[in-house]
């Protein structure tokens, strides 16, 4: 079994009044790379800095093997007169006190500040940007070659570069490292085991070997287990009632043990279905308009020029209900811009932007713009009244809210008084009481927490209109996006498949035959009879989403919920229905290009 570095037994700390975790007990072991996650406010970050030992908890203790050196990055980097600091120079300072000679800190400097990309080691720390100065704060921390390295969100500021460059960097350590992070796909790559800090959990986190994808089965399993387990529980809690409503009288010390005992049952019921449902993510989606056409916006050679640099040349695009776009490409290569032409807030420089007739557009914006930060949270999600319209329903503002994480406490707090990330959903909220053709998400994913993450990705994947996405967040992009188009800020613009095939196409490794464009092959003209079949395809396919959702509501007709031989008859027609219709969809693919 591994050598544990630090064990911890019934932590608890507080923020105020607020208890941010309680009776944490739990070890880090050598060989470990543990990814820590769980909701904002769950005490992630003063956990890691009561390890490091910068802060005392309320109660437990902390214990680490004699001897342990432990390295602590912050989420802000510390830097100290920057002046005239060079980035060598701050390499160097961080080695100072380890008792090395001068030539074994030259050596460590200059291998490090090579591995980390850094080509000028005269270079002023003051001239860096934020991805660079992030760079040079974790390879500050690994030179120090600690026992144990605390990593407090190490891909803030980091560029889609930067991230690659981090993972590689932590895969060659020989040392144990706990990373904070909410970029689940480098929790996939970096990480052997995953810690949720959560209060749903009976002992205030949940802890899993291997990585990400892994966690998430093992949480699953959690899950159902615990759902069971309420399930059995409620059934003993209703007998229990049962058997105090025939009038049971405490006049027997076995009376009154069975009484006792129906209100321990009832306490343990309401605290694991409170704990359930805190793990339910909440269900909800973005609205999709009732729009039939099968175009909703098209780029014909558009080109975009910003400042006297283009940004891409001659781009085609094409934008269908359900199609899913990610966007990738260094900061200013013309993301945003994009998806300002889309929205119809910028015009291009050359080439057509055809759209459908009254599309209706919703944008996300990243610098949240939209949100008055003097307005109170209830009046940002309901305007007026006390109740939002929603899928033609009326839910009240509170109830609202709690979907989207808010406590009652916080309805009358003015929008600036929130967390970056309580923002982030403030507008998720009310996107989605608009009706959309076409989603522009730029950068939505800016401090959510996992859990947020994880709403935010099952309601763009249900979302019946077309999307295109800009984020950071890999996981989410290759979740979500079908396929991705790639900006390199020069005017070229090249579509993938995945990100397996981007990261490869950056590597200068050969890609995956997916990721090649296909040979030219001389085109066919249409049949007298294709061409008929392709002028009524539109609305075959409109008769065949009739067909499939008329289906669907047959299926979920509460009438034959019980009737399992009917509710299979249907569900069978609503199958051969959504077939019906992607197959419909494949022929016109195929009939519009040959056209």
């Amino acid at each position: 079994m591994p050598a544990i570095l630090v064990g911890c037994r019934g932590l608890s700390k507080s923020h105020g009044a607020r208890p941010l975790f309680e009776g944490l007990s739990f070890g880090l072991f050598e060989g470990e790379r543990t990814g820590l996650i769980g909701p904002n406010g769950a005490g992630k970050s003063t956990l890691l800095r009561v390890l490091a030992g910068l802060e005392k908890p309320d109660e437990g203790e902390v214990s680490a093997r004699r001897g342990l050196r432990v390295g602590y990055l912050p989420q802000k980097d510390v830097f100290e007169d920057t002046g005239d600091l060079t980035v060598a120079g701050a390499v160097a300072k961080a080695l100072s006190g380890l008792h090395l000679e001068d030539y074994e800190i030259e050596i460590r400097v200059e291998d490090g500040l090579l591995q980390a990309g850094f080509a000028d080691p005269s270079l002023n720390v003051a001239a860096l940007s934020g991805g660079w100065r992030k760079r040079l704060a974790i390879l500050s921390q690994v030179l120090r070659k600690p026992d144990l390295l605390l990593l407090d969100e190490p891909t803030n500021h980091l560029d889609l570069a930067g991230v690659l460059w981090l993972e590689q960097f932590l895969s060659e350590l020989d040392f144990s490292y706990l990373v904070v992070t909410h970029d689940r796909r480098f929790l996939e790559r970096v990480t052997n085991r995953v810690i949720e800090l959560n209060r749903r959990y009976p002992e205030g986190h949940f802890s899993s070997a291997g990585n990400y994808s892994r966690f998430l089965e093992k949480r699953e399993e959690l899950f159902a287990s615990q759902e069971a387990t309420e399930a059995t529980l409620r059934n003993t809690v209703r007998n229990e009632i049962t058997w105090l409503r025939r009038g049971a009288k405490a006049r027997t010390t076995k009376q009154q043990a069975r009484i006792n005992r129906a209100g321990e049952l009832i306490a343990d019921l309401d605290d694991l279905s409170a704990r359930n449902a805190a793990g339910r993510a909440t269900e909800i989606d973005f609205s999709g308009s009732e729009r039939q056409s099968t175009r909703l916006a098209e780029f014909v050679g558009v080109s975009k020029s910003l400042g006297g640099r283009r940004l891409f040349y001659g781009l085609d695009l094409m934008l269908r209900p359900g199609e899913k776009l990610g966007l990738l490409g260094e900061n200013g290569s013309g993301k945003s811009t994009l998806l300002k032409i889309l929205a119809g807030e910028l015009a291009p420089d050359s080439g057509t932007v055809k759209r459908a007739d009254r599309l209706q557009v919703v944008v996300f914006d990243q610098d949240r713009e939209q949100l008055d930060l003097d307005q109170t949270l209830k009046r940002a999600l309901c305007p007026a009244g006390e109740h939002v319209e929603y899928k033609g329903q009326r839910i009240h503002v509170y109830g609202w809210a709690s979907r989207f994480l808010f406590r009652q406490e916080q309805m009358e707090m003015p929008l600036r008084h929130l967390s970056g990330g309580e923002q982030s959903r403030v507008l998720i909220a009310r996107l989605m009481l608009k009706p959309a053709d076409l989603l522009l998400l730029d950068e939505p994913t800016n401090d959510l927490d996992v859990q947020s993450l994880e709403v935010l990705e099952n309601s763009m994947r249900d979302f019946p209109g077309a999307l295109v996405l800009v984020t950071h967040d890999r996981w989410l992009l290759d979740r979500v996006s079908r396929e991705l188009l790639a900006l390199d800020g020069k005017g070229g613009a090249r579509f993938f498949a995945d990100l397996d095939q981007w990261e490869a196409s950056r590597r200068g490794e050969p890609e995956p035959a997916a990721a090649k464009p296909a040979p030219a092959a001389p085109k066919e003209k249409l049949t007298p009879k294709e061409f008929k079949e392709l002028k009524g395809m539109e609305a075959a396919i409109h008769r065949a989403e009739k067909e499939a959702a008329d289906a669907e509501a047959a299926m979920a007709d509460p009438a034959v919920a019980s009737d399992a031989a009917e509710l299979a008859k249907r569900h069978a027609a609503f199958d051969a229905a959504r077939r019906k219709v992607e197959t419909l969809f494949a022929r016109w693919s195929e009939l519009e290009a040959k056209a």
